[in-house]
This record gives structure tokens, C-alpha cells and sequence, in this order.
């Protein structure tokens, strides 16, 4: 009885011991995702700062730019609308500036739950997701916007005046071009639904003629009605699609062929 016991007491003591142990990774965890956004948050006030003395200006010169060439004055109908639509400029071009410390607080977090590998490939993935993104962000402004842009004035024009809010004007820049952005990552989202199973090759061959139809539409119904903005659009896009798929089918040969 004693014995059966003092074996109980031990066991309580190592479920103890074992709850400590297992509670202390936790709370060291939290402690550092609690410094994480912290960090964060600090660095994108100081961006946003920074952003609404310094770059505020240049930068809504430089958003306007596409409206305000064809001749056409923007203007605002509530008195907070112009400080609003400055400030919301001003925080996305701070989380912009600061985007390298975030990134690298980011890293540093999640860098010693991977291995070695498998921090190679998050590294890779990392600089060439930031870069097609970028990439679809600017190939969207330099080209799709206009065309997008000169659509809706000429298909309006013959109703109306046009009087931009200004408010309204930069969120449908923003909700328009950041979405190419995104877009741009196909490549990558194949690559890792390959890795994890979730995509398949044959598959994505098997509907590459129903995207190419319905990739086409889309660029039939935002462009203007003319063939040479349609393939603008269209092609890149398209061109995304067939880099994911080659993507998928080198991915799943070369896991066979580990696996073989």
C-alpha cells in the first residue's frame, strides 16, 4: 500500500514535471509572437509617420496621375474625406516601407520550428513570392489599369460629367491593381498544393482549355472592346497559368523520383 503510494506521488510529480515542461515552449512561444506584433506595430506607426510627412504628397500626385492626365479634377463630398483618403495612403505606403523589418521579425519567429531544408525553400519561396507580386502589382498599373481606366470614362462619358470622389477613386485603384498581385503568385500556390498533394498535373491539364476560355472572357468584359487590350490582358495571365502548370509536373516528378 505504501508502495503503491509512493509510486502515485512519483508519477503525480513527473505529470507535473511533464505539464511544466510542456507549458514553458508554450509560454515562451506567446512571449515571442507578443514581441512579434509588438515590433510590428511599432515599426508600421514609425512607417506611417514617416509616410504621411514625407511621401504623402508625392505619392497622391503620383496615384492621381492616371485621372488627372485625361483632364479630370477629383474632388471630395464630406469634410474628413480628403484627410481620410491621405491617411489610408499614408498607412499602406508605411506598412510598405517597413515591410523589410516585418518580414525579417516574421522570419526569425517561425526560422527555428523548420529544418534546414525546409528553410531553403521557405527562403527561395519568400523573395520570389515578394517579387511576382510586385511584378502583377506593376504590370497591372503600367498596362491593365489605363486600359481598365479608359474604359469606364469613354463608356460613361456620353451619360455624364465625370466627378471623381477622391476616396472612391483610390480604393478602386487599390482594389484593382493589388488582386494582380495576387494572381501573380499562381506559380508559387501550384508549387506548394503540388508539395502537399492537394494539385495534381493531370488535372491541371485537363481544364487548361476551360481556363483558356474563361481567362479570355474576363479580359473581354474589363478591357475595351478592342482585340489588343483583350490579349494584354488575357496572355499574361494565361501565361501564369501554364508556368503552374509545368511547375506541377516538374514538382510531382522530381518528389516521385525521391520517393523511387
Amino acid at each position: 500500500m505504501g508502495f503503491f503510494g509512493k509510486k502515485k506521488q512519483e508519477d503525480g510529480q513527473t505529470h507535473d514535471d511533464q505539464v511544466k515542461s510542456s507549458t514553458q515552449p508554450l509560454i515562451s512561444h506567446l512571449m515571442a509572437l507578443r514581441k512579434l506584433l509588438v515590433a510590428c506595430a511599432i515599426a508600421i506607426l514609425a512607417g506611417f509617420v514617416v509616410s504621411f510627412y514625407l511621401l504623402c504628397n508625392p505619392l497622391m500626385d503620383f496615384i492621381t496621375a492616371p485621372i488627372s492626365s485625361r483632364g479630370i479634377t477629383l474632388i471630395y463630398t464630406a469634410v474628413s474625406e480628403a484627410m481620410t483618403t491621405k491617411l489610408k495612403v499614408s498607412l499602406i505606403s508605411g506598412i510598405v516601407v517597413v515591410s523589410p523589418f516585418i518580414f525579417y521579425q516574421i522570419w526569425s519567429f517561425i526560422k527555428p520550428a523548420l529544418y534546414e531544408n525546409e528553410i531553403r525553400t521557405f527562403r527561395v519561396l519568400f523573395f520570389l513570392g515578394l517579387f511576382m507580386f510586385l511584378l502583377g502589382v506593376v504590370f497591372c498599373y503600367r498596362y491593365v489599369y489605363e486600359l481598365a481606366l479608359n474604359f469606364f470614362i469613354i463608356a460613361g462619358e456620353d451619360l455624364a460629367t465625370p466627378m471623381l470622389s477622391i476616396d472612391k477613386y483610390v480604393g478602386f485603384l487599390f482594389s484593382f491593381v493589388l488582386p494582380f498581385g495576387v494572381v501573380f503568385e499562381l506559380p508559387i500556390a501550384v508549387y506548394m498544393g503540388t508539395r502537399m498533394g492537394w494539385v495534381d498535373y493531370a488535372r491541371l491539364s485537363h481544364y487548361r482549355k476551360y481556363v483558356f476560355f474563361g481567362i479570355f472572357v474576363l479580359a473581354a468584359i474589363l478591357t475595351p472592346p478592342d482585340v489588343v487590350s483583350q490579349i494584354m490582358l488575357g496572355v499574361p495571365i494565361y501565361i501564369l497559368y501554364e508556368v503552374g502548370v509545368l511547375v506541377s509536373r516538374f514538382t510531382k516528378n522530381r518528389r516521385e523520383a525521391v520517393d523511387a
